[in-house]
């Protein structure tokens, strides 16, 4: 009977030291790997919405053109940003409004991903070179985004960027790898 008792009081203690560990990796991987991000507001409709969660990859990123990132919230803008890297240091980025084109380096994006066509040029003068070490970030949802085109935005610092967004896993029905 008290062999019975001990090896349950071993097991009980297997499935402790199992869970602390599980938790720790959690925290780790949390802390250092990835983040969780909500979505606030429209500006990336149609490919994300408001109060979707996004798994976000946060070490080891380097912003590539196309990439969907979260800004870090200490910007000029006072809170974190869901935009698409536009444009890269060395890049010039123009924009047609007339004809709803955006161009880098002289040649028309294609950009399935947006709401409609760049009718909105901002508050800044185009054509824009880009600065080394800085990233031009627009919305999806181009009519209704605050983004580098508007000066309280800008361009923005790569060092600001808090990782890529990989994933939405919230909500489950919308579950799945972010392009």
């Amino acid at each position: 009977m008290e062999e019975k008792r001990f090896r349950k009081n071993v097991d009980l203690l297997d499935w402790y030291d199992a869970l602390v560990f599980a938790l720790a990796a959690l925290v780790l991987i949390f802390a250092f790997c990835a983040r969780i991000v909500v979505v606030d507001g429209h500006s990336m409709e149609p490919t994300l919405h408001e109060q979707d969660r996004l798994l976000v990859q946060s070490t080891f990123y380097k912003p590539q053109r196309g990439d969907v990132v979260v800004v870090d919230g200490y910007i000029n803008y006072g809170k974190p940003l869901v935009k698409r890297v536009i444009a890269m240091g060395g890049d010039t980025v123009d924009i047609d409004a007339e004809q709803g084109i955006v161009y880098v380096n002289g040649e028309a994006l294609d950009e399935p991903y947006t709401a409609e066509p760049t009718y909105t040029e901002g508050n800044i003068g185009f054509p824009l070179t880009v600065p080394e070490g800085q990233l031009f970030l627009m919305g999806d949802n181009r009519q209704h985004s605050t983004d580098s085109r508007f000066v309280s935005v800008g361009l923005i610092d790569e060092r600001d960027i808090l990782g890529k967004v990989l994933w939405r896993i919230f909500p489950l029905n919308a579950f799945g790898r972010i392009k």
